[in-house]
């Protein structure tokens, strides 16, 4: 059976392989590369590389992605691998591919911005990233031939947030729009911020190479700062304070030191925030996320809400998938341990983002797609709502009760009740299990056993279920604390423990690893708060030691079913580590804190009658 299976997936290997090479062959042989400075109204010009089919017995459309992360490669005879992609269906229907460096970034002209914010009432030749997308698209209906005056734009992660700000552009041959896991607010779920709290590990790793400052265009960046280990827990630890982290970034890099001077949710982070300029909205958009997506799960959701709410004409979509970063594009039939039984990114390529680019570029019949088209973990099937969340969500509270028990809807009926644990700097809970460097993209869904069994984590469980119960939209944590300092972290983990005898069909394709699935503590979702920032985030607020405070937070959407015969675990700790710094647990600038503000605290969930703890869930009513 081994030999035919070898025999099998090596005759499968070999056949992608010719269907590659010829698919190769055929884009070369069928597409003119050009690569233009396109000049902007400002006069800076942006690099831009320019696929065109040779084709001119008919107009084509444009499809466009706008990057901070090179247009390489940059040779005018050297082709990026579109044949390796499912974009070659589109190559084989005649789109015109763009890809351009944004301004500052390799080799375009000009001076690069973070998350450059979206001027509404730009005059004369002030610029964002809208103008440059405005400027971009205009020359190109103006210049390239047998174009036929439409274009999309996509992108995913950072090039997400340039097609959110393209969407804004106001160009009228701009008519769809695929942001694709968007960077969208930076302090508050994404990449470097949850809730407030600096997502250290990520952050550091990115931008000693990315932050980089490029006076002159140019086809390379430096590599970046290594820790020489192996192990990221005992590396960050070592490291210590925030403040280590910046005397190791060095000089160059002005928005690491920008940002360790706004700890707070001020201007400078609002003005930074993409929801912002979300209002009459022209193009068709087309919003996709990853429920496990480590480095965006936050940016889809939300700018998807923001537009339903701040622009209610926009024919605005969205797609979430059990991806991780960038799934979607890639095979989809598990994450990590976890598997789903299908190809998810092929249905999503094939039967929705597909057939929109053809109905708003080629005019191909409309795919009727939903408000959203939501893919549910647990049961393993995807579902269509005319609106997110969806009308037939029922708010139930999930109350932390004693001896680790969860009770649904039932408050405690107890005057007194808490339970504590201590959180130690010096020996944080890790994010995840094992020794690595790297920070896993599988996190987001990793057996938590390894969490339940330490101390300094309070876990409870309900019952096992007798039916399902189906969560759609956000999860709102809502826990009464008292804590021995001033400030501490509070994380809250949603979590599907699987029946002791679980195994998944022999036929379901996963990682081939074998994971034990028996009793398995499947994270579903988990977010991190800041207490200091419990009543706001622009002006933080110390807790008096001993006194019972409210600290509530809201957890990125979920799209989970939990089984009959699973039970629902929540998990409460302090620390995340090194996923999110360290709190030093007094309240203080936790940017410019030094190694010895850094101190234990003992934590109180209560959980009685009259400081009852609690998860909202969203349970969708059948």
């Amino acid at each position: 059976m081994k030999k035919l299976l070898l025999l099998a997936v090596t005759a499968f290997t070999l056949t992608s392989a010719i269907a590659q090479n010829q698919d190769s062959i055929w884009f070369v042989n069928n597409y003119t590369k050009v690569n233009q400075y396109i000049p902007m109204r400002d006069g800076v010009r942006l690099y831009t590389s320019i696929y065109i089919p040779k084709d001119t017995s008919s107009a084509h459309p444009f499809l466009m992605t706008r990057t901070p992360y090179s247009v390489r490669p940059y040779g005018d005879n050297e082709f990026p691998a579109i044949w390796a992609t499912y974009k070659m269906k589109l190559a084989r229907l005649g789109y015109i591919f763009v890809f351009q460096d944004v301004r500052g970034r390799y080799m375009s002209e000009g001076v690069f911005m973070d998350v450059r914010p979206f001027n509404k009432n730009k005059k004369g030749k002030e610029i964002d990233e809208a103008s440059d997308t405005y400027d971009t698209v205009d020359w190109l209906v103006k210049n390239v031939k047998n174009n036929n005056g439409k274009l999309a734009v996509t992108g995913t992660s950072y090039p997400g947030f340039y097609s959110t700000e393209a969407a804004l552009s106001e160009h009228p041959a701009l008519v769809a729009a695929s942001p694709q896991a968007p960077v969208t607010d930076w302090f508050m779920g994404d990449d470097f911020h949850h809730k407030g709290v600096f997502f250290v590990m990520d952050g550091f790793s990115f931008y000693p190479r990315f932050g980089t400052p490029h006076p002159v265009p140019s086809t390379t960046y430096t590599s970046g700062f290594s820790f020489k280990s192996d192990d990221n827990y005992d590396a960050y630890l070592k490291t210590g304070a925030l403040k280590n982290f910046a005397k190791l970034m060095g000089d160059s890099i002005p928005f690491w030191h920008e940002m360790y001077q706004h700890p707070n949710y001020d201007e400078w982070w609002q003005a930074r925030d993409a929801r912002r300029g979300l209002y009459d909205v022209k193009p068709a958009m087309l919003w996709v996320g990853g429920l496990f997506d480590a480095e965006d799960v936050y940016g889809a959701w939300n700018t998807f809400k923001a537009t339903e709410a701040q622009s209610p004409q926009t024919n605005n979509k969205i797609v979430m998938g059990p991806w991780y970063h960038g799934q979607w594009s890639r095979e989809g039939s598990f994450h990590g341990n976890v598997r789903f039984g299908e190809n998810t990114s092929q249905y999503f390529q094939d039967s929705i983002e597909i057939p929109f680019f053809n109905h708003h570029l080629l005019g191909t019949p409309d795919p009727n797609l939903s408000k959203a088209t939501i893919f549910f973990t647990g049961e393993n099937n995807w579902h269509r709502f005319d609106a997110w969340p969806p009308k037939n969500v029922e708010e139930v509270n999930l109350y932390l009760e004693e001896n680790g028990k969860l009770s649904l809807g039932v408050a405690p009926k107890s005057t007194s009740g808490y339970d504590q644990y201590v959180s130690d700097p010096k020996h944080p809970v890790p994010y995840a299990e094992g020794v690595h460097f790297r920070r896993t993209r599988e996190y987001m869904s990793d057996d938590q056993r390894f969490a339940s069994r330490r101390p300094d984590v309070l876990t409870y469980e309900t019952d096992i279920l007798k039916e399902d119960i189906t969560l759609a939209g956000p999860v709102f944590a809502d826990l009464m604390t008292s804590i021995s300092t001033t400030d501490a972290d509070f994380v809250v983990k949603l979590i599907d423990v699987f029946p002791d005898d679980f195994r998944y069909p022999e036929n379901w394709l996963g990682d081939g690893k074998n994971y034990p699935m028996g009793g398995y503590q499947m994270l579903v979702r988990a977010e991190i708060m800041r207490g200091k920032f419990r009543n706001s985030f622009e002006h933080p607020e110390p807790f008096v030691p001993g006194q019972v405070a409210e600290v509530k937070w809201e957890l990125p959407d979920v799209a989970h079913t939990f089984k009959k015969g699973h039970r629902i675990m929540i998990q409460v700790q302090s620390s995340w580590f090194p996923l999110a710094d360290m709190n030093p647990q007094k309240f203080v600038d936790i940017y410019k804190a030094d190694d010895s503000d850094f101190q234990e605290a003992t934590i109180r969930i209560h959980r009685n009658a009259t400081n009852a703890s609690k998860i909202i869930l969203p349970v969708l009513k059948k």
